[in-house]
């Protein structure tokens, strides 16, 4: 196993937001899409919420199912699995403020990368489904930005 420092790329990698049902599962699914088969990727939340079905559409739409992501906060990742993570990226301020809290001892990267949230969008379908696809199009390039291109994703 290469260790993070040679390869530049974390070996597990946790997405953290506000509740789990939009920004980070899409965000979970587009890294696992392309990340090496060795990089283990999850997602949670602060608090939970139903998964999104604008989420789940605008992924499906890029041909990633996420559809049974179950929301999952950071104390039931913590209790089920632990948090055994080389990077968290938190997409919400209070997500980032839970991920400090629960790293200070650990030697932890977090990062954070703000992005909207766009649950509060109005206007018909069409216009929702479009806040969700720019937040899905811009987790893919600081995807592709920090993490790269890579041909054996984890599908």
């Amino acid at each position: 196993m290469i260790p993070p420092s040679r390869t530049g790329l974390p070996h597990a990698v946790l997405f953290a937001c506000g509740m789990n049902s939009v920004r980070s599962p899409m965000a979970e699914a587009m890294l696992r899409g392309i990340a090496p088969r060795t990089m283990y990727v999850r997602s949670a939340g602060v608090k939970t919420q139903e998964l999104d079905p604008f989420a789940v559409a605008v992924m499906a739409e890029r041909g990633l199912d996420i559809s049974k992501h179950k929301p999952t906060t950071f104390e039931e990742l913590d209790d089920y699995e632990g948090l055994n993570f080389d990077l968290i990226v938190t997409l919400s301020p209070e997500a980032h403020h839970k991920a400090l809290e629960l790293t200070r001892a650990h030697a932890v990267d977090v990062e954070y990368w703000p992005t909207y949230d766009p649950t509060g969008t109005e206007g018909n379908r069409e216009q929702k489904l479009a806040a969700y696809r720019e937040v899905a199009d811009s987790l893919m390039q600081r995807i592709y930005k920090r993490f790269g291109r890579h041909s054996s994703g984890n599908e």
